[in-house]
């Protein structure tokens, strides 16, 4: 591309918060900005983002990390990393007819149940890498078309986004991997999924290219925000496959370990690669013919926040007085289990309506168990799909840790002792921004493939697991999981239960 720009942007969408962060061609990071926004949660399983929120928030991170970067007039290019999963209605002016639902909302529960009595739920799985699940668009279309009938598109809120920096409408394949419908084989908008779906491929995004050039920022944008009309923006991709990017875990057999709002485990692989027995993972694109294999769950920092902010009531010091508290408990937490669903669960077990559990309180439990044992809780989910991912995709012989966990040691010793492998921490911790970042240096030419990204992390020392605490944690894990294998009936109950009950 010539005259391409010398700086890059990775404008990352999270679920509570936007990220800019500046780097040069070396992935130097030279400027950054965050911005947080409200997670609408109006009733029991709904979860919404206000796009004009979430566009606010960007064009003020965007402005503040090039003013930081001594960058407000020069071109930059900018990738964008958002979250799977959403999505918005529009009408037929295009605007949007409220808000769009994220990844966490469940609302869709019974359109899902539907499609698993209507059709082969393993096929539609081994074709699109995504499980029958409300978290996914099929299910989710369903319930706005009853809900919303005059929709007449349906977009992620990255989408919406792109479209509004830009004035183009497009689908990455990345984002649409990761919404149910695509044919991974294929590329391409699934026919069966569509009519499940009820929708004609023109109300969905055009696809293209992860790397792929969308268009420069309107003039309306670019003065707005204080950036160069010549500023250009890049198609991107979803947070979760960036972050291995980010990561510089593009060789088999090495996995990410992601803890932020939700968390994930994640392995590159070269093709699709599904669970063909019982559909555990997933599987999305990233960019380039390169797949990422993996399987996330909903509660991890949320579950912590809302220990904190709820139950515990931590107060100003937060969540480092909770963490504090939790280091001062002992391993296993007195036999206090957490199961930290509190917005259903995703893989591997794909069930929307389990719920919150705290099993085993007894009359010496305090503050302090309870901080411990909700951090134990997210562990042990991050074990239980690390193994299932180990089997599906293959060995794992390097786990790099990213995510906002990073920035406490005792969370991180914790995942190590629970999982019973060590860790190691990249250089880069804004992985989702850095790849976003260097999905633009390839759509610009900076770079000529993804796989050059490699050397721009290195890693620190192994966080090894201590033996003495992963003893206990094998023990409790086993209970942990005979716990939630013993309430499934009881989840589908309260979780019925909570709907009916719910004001309109």
């Amino acid at each position: 591309m010539a005259g391409a720009p010398e700086l890059f942007v990775g404008l990352d969408l999270g679920t509570t918060g936007v990220r800019a962060v500046v780097f040069d061609r070396d992935a130097r990071q030279l400027g950054e900005a965050t911005e947080e926004y409200p997670l609408h949660t109006p009733r029991p399983g709904w979860a919404e983002q206000d796009p004009a929120e979430v566009l606010a928030g960007a064009l003020r991170c965007l402005s503040a990390a090039a003013q930081q970067a001594g960058a407000a007039g020069r071109p930059l290019a900018i990738g964008i990393s958002g979250t799977f999963h959403s999505v918005l209605p529009v009408g037929h002016d295009g605007a949007p007819l409220g808000r769009g639902m994220i990844w966490a909302d469940t609302r869709a529960v019974d359109e899902s149940a539907a499609i698993r009595a209507e059709h082969d739920a393993q096929a539609l799985y081994e074709r699109t890498g995504c499980p029958v699940h409300p978290m996914y668009l099929p299910a989710k279309i369903r319930w706005l078309r009853q809900h919303v009938p005059e929709a007449a598109a349906f977009r992620s809120i990255r989408e919406q986004v792109l479209l509004q920096l830009t004035g183009e409408w497009a689908c990455d394949l990345s984002t649409a991997s990761g919404t149910g419908m695509l044919n991974l084989e294929r590329k391409a908008w699934d026919d069966e999924l569509l009519a499940i779906a009820g929708v004609r491929p023109d109300q969905l995004g055009p696809l293209v290219e992860s790397t792929q050039v969308v268009g420069r920022l309107t003039p309306e944008i670019a003065n707005a925000a204080g950036l160069s009309a010549e500023s250009v923006v890049i198609a991107g991709a979803g947070d979760g496959v960036l972050s291995s990017l980010g990561a510089g875990t593009l060789e088999s057999g090495q996995m990410t370990a992601t803890v932020g709002t939700s968390g994930a485990v994640r392995l590159v692989t070269d093709r699709p690669r599904v669970d063909t027995k019982r559909a555990r993972t997933w599987c999305y694109y990233l960019a380039e013919d390169t797949w990422v294999a993996g399987a996330a769950i909903n509660n991890a920092g949320i579950a912590f926040r809302w220990a904190t902010e709820k139950l515990l009531r931590a107060g100003e010091s937060g969540y480092e007085q909770a963490a504090s508290w939790a280091e001062s408990a002992p391993a296993g937490s007195d036999g206090l289990l957490f199961l930290p669903f509190l917005t259903g669960e995703r893989a591997p077990y794909w069930n929307a309506d389990a719920r919150g559990v705290m099993f085993g309180l007894a009359i010496g439990h305090d503050h302090r168990h309870v901080a411990r044992a909700t951090l134990e809780g997210v562990c042990y989910r991050m074990r239980s799909v690390h193994e299932a991912l180990a089997e599906v995709a293959g060995p794992v012989h390097e786990i790099r840790a990213t995510g906002g966990y990073t920035k406490t040691p005792f969370w991180l010793q914790l995942l190590a002792d629970v999982i019973q492998q060590p860790l190691r921490i990249p250089s880069v911790q804004e992985a989702s921004a850095l790849g976003a970042a260097e999905l633009a240096m390839v759509g610009t030419g900076a770079l000529a493939s993804i796989a050059e990204t490699g050397r721009f992390v290195t890693v620190g020392e192994p966080i090894e697991p201590n033996r003495a605490n992963a003893a206990v944690y094998d023990r409790l894990y086993d209970l942990y999981m005979q716990v939630y294998w013993q309430l499934t009936e009881q989840f589908t109950a309260v979780a019925r239960f909570q709907r009916e009950s719910a004001p309109e």
